[in-house]
């Protein structure tokens, strides 16, 4: 039966309880324990899916077709581990859960509490699959004391009570401010964090205090006493360069080793971190510096966009480069020509999207790069794009556009090039979805099989012809166009097993142009670049050579 992390925060929001989370998953793993994560969020939205990512930044797509929370993407770049729909959850998909189950009379008539009903469904969802890991780390989203949080504090309270003694830990993050006119690191903060969690029950074993400055024996004594954890079990967090030096940091610090006390878990196996020392010297000692842009429509909130940077970033350590991203808005290409803000850089990036606004831009980026003969990746929309560019100004098709577009306005005023996905083939069964469905969890969501042209630029780069990629769309290049667009050099050089839905094009003639329907940034990890993203920043390189 697994041990469980409970992970905390207090002070304030953004203090990193999804690295922390996820690099403590890391370190357990190299000491030869088995991990999974999970997320508990407070928020109503049965998920993040039909949430504007400036709202919440990226949506991170599981092989199972989940839509989650970003920092399932941290706990998968980590650890390795694939999340599951099981590693996600909201306040609102466990109220749903309840009132079904009320509906359905599974109740028998009684009345329909917080307690327990529905810190009941939340305790039950955390044991889903716990016999298969020695360790589950489990991160409640929000910080304590906030109202929606209540029941997901209750329910780890009952659960660490349930359990016998000795296998729960709670862990808490929060934040030591700097006052700089004192010249004093303030620990009140943290001690009212505690405070407000020990009054609802829960008593952390270990405190991971953010801080900017070096935590003084003082101070660290003093959290310890006022907090009742032991002064070695007070750890501190400092910034980083990299989110990938988290590991090594969190072990010089004792975290790890602080854990294994808490379990009694002595003799611990010594930890082997090659994998992360290797990580951090690709970081640190680099060949070089390529610029990339991204073209997109949310660049104002960088996590929107979270998984990209990333895995750009594992591109770079892949060929020991560091990698400069900058975030260009797609609408100002509307009203400007490219050349000026794109010329500076030495490939070109347009991820995915919804909606019309800013994709007017998106097209003309796509046909800079394919004109420059600029290295290009499309992902998802970024794809649809650079299809509907090559309909318009290589095939002749002037009107060609995305259905989507006209739904959005109400009006036909496109050809539609990319049309609403009706029915596609999910396993043995065959799925269908209208138009006017219900937006959330309707995409083609999860991984599915894709064929590869055989002598094709991606098949090459993938070194095989048979692949899975997660997808996130209900929109696709329609392959009645294709015979015109292959005419003119566009190769539809992956295609789902049977034949119907476009995975992949390339333009025959280009350096570098490959544009995906699927989002291969969600399967890319520091120490296994996804190969397309790594082969995007060789070719970027290559550019840097020739400007």
């Amino acid at each position: 039966m697994a041990r469980y992390i409970f992970i905390t925060g207090g002070v304030v929001s953004s203090l990193g309880k999804g690295l922390a989370s996820a690099a403590l998953g890391a370190l357990l793993q190299a000491r030869g324990f088995s991990v999974r994560l999970r997320k508990l969020d407070p928020y109503l939205n049965v998920d993040p899916g039909t949430m504007s990512p400036f709202e919440h930044g990226e949506v991170f797509v599981t092989d199972d077709g989940a839509e989650t929370d970003l920092d399932l993407g941290h706990y998968e770049r980590f650890t390795g581990v694939p999340a599951r729909m099981t590693d996600s959850v909201s306040s609102g998909r466990i109220y749903s859960n309840v009132l079904e189950k009320e509906r359905r009379g599974d109740y028998l008539g009684k009345t329909i509490q917080v307690i327990p009903h529905v810190t009941n469904e939340i305790k039950e969802f955390l044991t889903i699959g716990e016999d298969e890991v020695d360790f589950m780390l489990c991160e409640i989203g929000g910080t304590v004391g906030d109202i929606e949080g209540l029941p997901f504090f209750e329910a780890i309270r009952q659960f660490s009570h349930d359990r016998p003694r000795g296998q729960c830990l709670f862990m808490h993050l929060t934040l030591l401010p700097y006052l700089a006119a004192s010249g004093e690191l303030k620990t009140k903060p943290t001690q009212h964090s505690v405070k407000e969690l020990q009054s609802i029950g829960i008593a952390p074993d270990i405190l991971v205090c953010r801080s900017e400055q070096p935590i003084p024996d003082k101070e660290r004594e003093k959290i310890a006493l006022f907090c009742n954890v032991r002064k070695e079990h007070v750890v501190a967090a400092y910034d980083l360069k990299s989110i990938y030096e988290a590991p090594l940091a969190y072990h010089r610090e004792g975290l790890d080793q602080a854990v294994l006390d808490v379990f009694q878990i002595s003799p611990a196996p010594r930890p082997d971190l090659s994998v992360w020392q290797d990580v951090v010297d690709r970081i640190h000692s680099t060949d070089g510096t390529v610029k990339i842009a991204i073209v997109g429509k949310y660049v104002q909130l960088e996590d929107a966009y979270k998984s990209i940077k990333e895995a750009l970033i594992h591109g770079g350590m892949a060929n020991r480069v560091s990698v400069q991203v900058e975030w260009v808005d797609a609408e100002i290409f509307e009203r400007e020509d490219p050349a000026p803000h794109l010329d500076a850089f030495h490939a070109i990036l347009v991820p995915g999207g919804f909606g019309e606004r800013g994709t007017e831009g998106k097209i003309k980026a796509a046909e800079f790069a394919r004109t420059r003969k600029i290295p290009y990746l499309g992902i998802c929309l970024g794809m649809q794009m650079a299809v509907i560019e090559a309909a318009r100004n290589v095939a002749g098709l002037k009107d060609a556009g995305s259905e989507e577009f006209d739904h959005e306005s109400g009006a036909r005023r496109f050809e539609p090039v990319v049309y609403h996905l009706k029915e596609w083939v999910q396993g043995n069964q065959k799925v269908t979805r209208k138009v006017s469905d219900d937006k959330g969890g309707t995409m083609r969501l999860g991984a599915y099989d894709a064929v590869l042209k055989e002598g094709s630029r991606v098949a090459r780069i993938y070194g095989t012809t048979a692949i899975d990629e997660r997808h996130r769309h209900r929109y696709e290049v329609d392959t009645k166009y294709r015979e015109k667009l292959e005419a003119c050099g566009l190769t539809f050089s992956g295609m789902s097993p049977d034949g119907r839905l476009p995975e992949i094009v390339e333009w025959s003639d280009h350096p570098w142009f490959i544009g995906v329907q699927y989002h291969p940034e969600l399967k890319s990890k520091p120490f296994a670049p996804h190969p397309l993203f790594a082969d995007f920043v060789r070719a970027a390189i290559e550019t840097s050579r020739l400007v």
